[in-house]
């Protein structure tokens, strides 16, 4: 699943090479697709499968990405960038849920400001093509922690 995956990525790179460091990035990314990993997150798990890869080497993988509309970097205020993979044919974003005790990330699916779009695009004369919402708060998990006194770690 995830080489056929990695193919159709392959079009996006058309003037790229697709070094073995970019695919391997790429395939990390898929097989994580659900985490928002940051840099140094995604750099850990490779090294587990490649000790020769570098920091910088991401960094830079990660940039062009992001030029290629691969990936998606966001700032969940937590001091770090973190990316997510594009998810190509698709108008919006989805939304995310951040929580502040466990700082896990959440995602919402639905587009909940189709409405409010609308209304914005027709009182202000402005054409909207996309808008990335976060929601801060504490997941179900942490809330039931803090009523049983157990605290964020368990």
């Amino acid at each position: 699943m995830v080489q056929k995956q990695l193919e159709s990525y392959r079009e996006q790179f058309r003037e790229y090479k697709m070094t073995p460091q970019r695919r391997l990035i790429l395939q990390t990314l898929l097989e994580n697709r659900e985490q928002h990993l940051s840099a140094e997150e995604l750099y850990a798990l490779l090294k587990e499968k490649d000790s020769e890869i570098g920091l910088a080497t991401v960094y830079r993988t990660l940039e062009l990405m992001e030029a290629l509309s691969i990936v998606h970097k966001l700032n969940f205020g937590d001091g770090r960038s973190r990316y997510e993979l594009c998810q190509p044919h698709t108008e919006h974003q989805h939304h995310h849920l951040v929580c502040l005790r466990c700082n896990r990330i959440l995602e919402v699916k639905e587009d909940l400001l189709q409405q409010l779009e609308t209304l914005i695009e027709k009182e202000h004369g402005f054409q909207i093509l996309d808008h990335r919402v976060s929601f801060y708060g504490y997941c179900s998990d942490c809330q039931k922690n803090e009523t049983t006194g157990e605290g964020a770690n368990g």
